[in-house]
């Protein structure tokens, strides 16, 4: 079972002031539209080549369009040994602010 968490429940803990660890897995012309501003970027064919970016103890929570990418790359990271949460709905249901990746 994957842990899951919604786009509302993520904007609110960001405005709330906690810290989270968002990667979002989309591809360079998704977040160029906007992603979550202190989210990393990590496109998802990537994420194999770039676990050791990762810390097995940081709570993650994995971003994408819609929210099947990211049930993938947080299946993969959770075999792999680490802590994932897929955001449900991805970024089509966040209602915070997004901005283009710097």
């Amino acid at each position: 079972m994957i842990p899951t968490i919604t786009g509302e429940e993520v904007h609110e803990k960001l405005q709330k002031g906690e810290q989270l660890s968002l990667i979002d897995v989309r591809e360079e012309e998704e977040v160029a539209e906007g992603m979550i501003p202190v989210a990393d970027h990590i496109v998802m064919g990537t994420i194999p080549d770039s676990l050791d970016r990762l810390n097995k103890d940081t709570d993650y929570i994995i971003v994408c369009r819609s929210g099947a990418r990211s049930e993938n790359v947080s299946r993969f990271l959770i075999e792999n040994g680490y802590k994932a949460t897929n955001m449900t709905g991805g970024m089509m249901n966040y209602p915070g602010e997004t901005a283009p990746k710097q």
